[in-house]
């Protein structure tokens, strides 16, 4: 059974950091594209940032560019996402995500059928 296994949630002011780790139960997850999701309270699941296999491209929501880096340790099987500069608004459900085909093709409504990790909770207080 594959498994994406998050860490590094928990509860910060505005302005702070933190940072999430995801790790992949498989080597073959080095071969796959992978992201970050996030579902607020209230609100459907969104894309945050995604990373090739290489690691060479990078993807980012607007609402996280230039504040959020997405990056990957190959060799670990893990991707991280370093979060400064938190707001409220960035209070969320965090989830680690592997498309089922490798490849997410621009395509960032993802199914309930890809490889998803529990969540972990990021919270941001004012």
């Amino acid at each position: 059974q594959v498994q994406l296994v998050e860490s590094g949630g928990g509860l910060v002011q505005a302005g702070g950091s933190l940072r999430l780790s995801c790790l992949a139960s498989e080597h073959s997850f080095s071969r796959y594209s992978m992201g970050w999701f996030r579902q607020p309270p209230g609100k459907e699941r969104e894309v945050v940032a995604i990373i090739t296999w290489s690691g060479d491209r990078t993807y980012y929501s607007e609402s996280v560019k230039g504040r959020f880096t997405i990056s990957r340790d190959n060799a670990k099987h893990t991707i991280y996402l370093q979060m400064n500069n938190l707001e409220p608004e960035d209070t969320a459900v965090y989830y680690c995500n592997a498309p089922r085909g490798g490849n997410y093709y621009s395509d960032y409504r993802r199914p309930e059928s890809d490889y998803w990790g529990q969540g972990t909770q990021v919270t941001v207080s004012s």
